[in-house]
């Protein structure tokens, strides 16, 4: 892969609009494919504000009517807002494109960051994104005074946490001590090209996600690098680590294309 350059462009109060941020990857996107800039990182916070995936359903999103930004990358409804670290890498991919090893890509580089900061985390099969565990089923404290077995989640395929208090709410996940994401991951290629990235919960107020069932997940909550670690920790304390490990990681890399099987052929 190319030498991958990083732009800031901006962060706290100098935050960027979504759609603002958004143009601006069309813009290098376009670039990219014309091969007149290096595979390039934006890096940068957004005001608050949920955008959805494709694959978003209306009963993912905000039971009070607020406002979201339906977006053309893959996955579901999140949030974006301060304290969370967002990266929107735009790299030139070979062809046929393998989406998933560029997610694995950008869930190695933010596993390593995780680390350096003195957590661990994982994947998790069929979920993208970086994970910090929970508890086995068993040793997870009850809620609300029931027991596992009167548990409602267990029992309701649809079960929608912002319907049952905030004990259930997806920002408290932790203390229930159940899976929570730290990172999401959705991307986009279009002309072999990679758009929309990753965001890096460092120290947002969680509780936004408690309006949605983020990425669609119902059974799992969300995290932040300040809640884990139990610590203060800023972007500015992040960046340079994400900035380290995506160059490696990505720059690193020995890109292939995705294989493509030919079809059996039918014997007489």
């Amino acid at each position: 892969m190319s030498e991958l350059r990083f732009v800031r462009l901006g962060f706290g109060e100098d935050a960027v609009d979504y759609r603002e941020a958004w143009q601006k990857q069309r813009e290098v996107h376009a670039a990219r494919f014309e091969d007149t800039v290096p595979d390039t990182c934006l890096l940068l916070e957004h005001p608050p504000v949920y955008t959805a995936g494709r694959r978003t359903t209306d009963s993912e999103r905000p039971l009070d009517g607020t406002p979201v930004i339906d977006v053309d990358r893959g996955g579901k409804i999140t949030w974006h807002g301060p304290g969370q670290l967002i990266g929107y890498p735009i790299q030139k991919l070979p062809r046929p494109v393998d989406v998933v090893a560029h997610v694995r890509r950008l869930e190695e580089a933010l596993i390593r960051t995780a680390a350096d900061f003195g957590l661990e985390t994982t994947r998790v099969e069929g979920r993208s994104g970086v994970w910090v565990l929970g508890d086995p089923v068993e040793e997870r404290p009850a809620i609300g005074g029931l027991s596992l077995d009167f548990d409602p989640r267990l029992h309701d395929e649809e079960f929608d946490a912002r319907l049952h208090g905030p004990e259930y709410a997806p920002s408290n996940a932790g203390q229930r001590r159940e899976d929570r994401k730290l990172a999401a991951i959705g991307i986009r290629v279009a002309k072999g090209v990679t758009m929309h990235g990753f965001s890096l919960n460092v120290n947002p107020d969680t509780t936004w996600f408690d309006r949605i069932v983020p990425c669609g997940i119902r059974d799992a909550g969300v995290t932040s690098l300040a809640y884990e670690l139990g610590r203060d920790i800023g972007i500015a304390d992040v960046l340079p680590v994400v900035e380290k490990h995506l160059k490696d990681v990505l720059e690193n890399a020995e890109l292939a294309p995705r294989t493509v099987e030919s079809p059996s052929r039918a014997t007489a």
